[in-house]
């Protein structure tokens, strides 16, 4: 396999670093470091950084380097909001279930229950992100997909962020995520959009109680 170019190489380095918390909010990143941790030239780091600007993971500050933008609060419940009005539609959509989403969800649940046991905060981050979307892509609606879609760097980053502050809600996660393929596997629509509703909607308080 030929190697990615340099500019998609350093693109892919500074994206997941920054969506696993490798590189926190606040962290100042340079171009001269970004070129050595890669193994290439500045001309591809530049690219790589202004693509992330557009993306609103970066602010570039000319001859000072690009500096990593924090989660705020109010990002948070731009999230969480948009995922309930999402997320409670595609779960009453997507009852009575197929079969073959039944089964897809039991695995993710059971590959984030080892993610999880194994200490991979970043992985079971994006295997919980992977359970929530299986369902929205069941729902039927292709406009609804891809807006949920656009949200995954956001959702990922704050999965990570979540976990780290508040370690036992890993726990918790996957119990609910429990409940709410119960609920789609009993055929009950009401049921599991109120548990995708109790699932989502402690994010808000936790905002309200730590984040201002």
């Amino acid at each position: 396999m030929p190697a990615a170019p340099a500019a998609d190489r350093v693109y892919t380095h500074i994206k997941q670093a920054v969506l696993d918390r490798r590189y926190e909010g606040g962290t100042l990143l340079t171009e001269g470091e970004l070129a050595e941790a890669v193994g290439v030239s500045r001309t591809p780091v530049r690219e790589a950084l202004l693509k992330l600007e557009m993306e609103g993971l970066l602010k570039l500050y000319p001859k000072k380097g690009a500096l990593v933008l924090a989660v705020s609060a109010q990002e948070i419940r731009d999230v969480v909001e948009t995922r309930l009005l999402v997320e409670e539609f595609a779960v009453r959509q997507a009852v009575p279930a197929p079969p073959a989403l039944i089964a897809r969800l039991e695995e993710l649940l059971e590959e984030q229950r080892r993610r999880a046991a194994a200490g991979d905060l970043a992985e079971a981050a994006v295997t919980d992100r992977c359970f929530h979307a299986e369902i929205v892509r069941h729902a039927g609606n292709q406009i609804l997909a891809r807006l949920y879609d656009q949200m995954r760097d956001r959702q990922l980053r704050m999965g990570v962020a979540v976990m780290q502050a508040r370690p036992d809600r890993v726990a918790k996660n996957i119990t609910e995520h429990a409940e709410i393929l119960d609920r789609i596997r009993a055929g009950d629509a009401e049921g599991a959009a109120a548990c995708v509703r109790q699932h989502l909607g402690w994010v808000k308080v936790l905002v309200r109680g730590d984040a201002g």
